[in-house]
């Protein structure tokens, strides 16, 4: 075993926290009037420091178990070592960075241990709460990895994780969203959350209106975006919830070729302009006999399909398409079948 070098990442965040939340107990207190004292909700007051009193309670709990961690390091074999089961990145758009990254540990050695959590189900299993570069380098170079070991839940993995990422601040915004939408599905409580990503009940929401509307596939198939901010994210959730039904055009342009070779925020940009493009709203089409006498007219839109009849023949032929659709139900699943294939 031996003695970790300093953790300053996650201190100085922990530091940082504290700081926020000094200011922030110090500006609330000067914006308490002082009179008259009767018009100021008393229980508003109390539950406003009670507040930032469990906040530093709770920072401190972590700070501790931190600590207690920190007193020494041991060498894990990295196959031992699962992910988080909270995922918060997104594969690169190139392994260069990475590749430059790995080298410098097999010259230099692991200087900072990597953060792991005894598996709350697998006896002699990790998962990593930070330092998944490391182990990743570890793994390929066939290293063991210097790794501190805690006993965690779910929830303080998610916050001290998060945590340790707001201080890298390299994570691009739909990574952050993907992190909360997995903090969310796991029932990680919102207060949570917001501790973890460092974000109010407004962002939280503005990222849930993206994650709710786009599906994960479609998310992790465009990649970190790091050019693509929240406006532009939103603006594409929008798009989605209002025309869902363009998600297939949207999986087949980032299936193409051509797209997949592209930086990461290119992808976004091409699916953009796919649920930007115009669409006809609605056609009409006559139909007619062999004839050429008029049977019927027919106008689809994406909401409707409307059929007026013209004649005896007509109203007979609109009897003859009733009678025909479970039918043509059934035709339309074998070619739906065959689309998936």
């Amino acid at each position: 075993m031996t003695k970790p070098p300093k953790r300053s990442s996650l201190a100085a965040s922990f530091g940082l926290l504290a700081a926020d939340i000094s200011a922030e107990a110090q500006k609330a207190t000067e914006q308490q009037p002082v009179s008259p004292p009767a018009r100021v909700g008393a229980g508003v007051i109390g539950a406003t420091h009670k507040a930032f009193s469990d906040i530093r309670s709770e920072r401190d709990r972590l700070l501790a178990m931190l600590e207690a961690g920190s007193s020494g390091s041991m060498e894990l074999d990295p196959t031992l070592i699962d992910p988080s089961p909270f995922p918060d990145r997104l594969p690169d758009d190139n392994d260069e960075a990475f590749a430059e990254f790995r080298r410098s540990l097999e010259e230099e050695g692991q200087k900072i241990p990597i953060q792991v959590r005894v598996h709350p189900t697998m006896t002699g299993r990790y998962q990593v709460i930070y330092g998944h570069r490391r182990l990743r380098a570890a793994r390929e170079l066939g290293r063991q990895v210097k790794a501190l070991i805690l006993e965690m839940s779910d929830r303080d993995l998610v916050v001290v994780q998060g945590i340790e990422n707001a201080a890298r601040q390299d994570l691009s915004w739909i990574e952050r969203a993907l992190f909360a939408s997995r903090m969310d599905e796991a029932g990680i409580r919102p207060r949570d959350i917001y501790a973890a990503l460092r974000i109010d009940d407004a962002e939280l929401s503005r990222m849930r209106s993206v994650y709710r509307a786009v599906p994960v596939d479609v998310i992790e198939a465009i990649g970190r975006a790091p050019k693509i901010g929240r406006p532009r994210w939103v603006e594409f959730g929008s798009a989605v919830k209002e025309a869902p039904d363009l998600l297939r055009k949207v999986r087949e342009v980032l299936s193409a070729d051509r797209v997949l070779k592209l930086m990461s925020s290119d992808r976004f940009s091409q699916v953009m302009t796919v649920l930007k493009a115009p669409t006809s709203t609605s056609s009409d089409l006559d139909l007619f006999d062999r004839s050429g006498s008029p049977l019927a007219k027919l106008r689809v839109s994406r909401k409707e399909l409307r059929l007026k009849t013209d004649g005896d023949k007509g109203a007979r032929f609109a009897a003859f398409l009733e009678s025909e659709m479970p039918s043509l139900v059934a035709k339309f699943e074998e070619s739906e079948d065959q689309r998936s294939v």
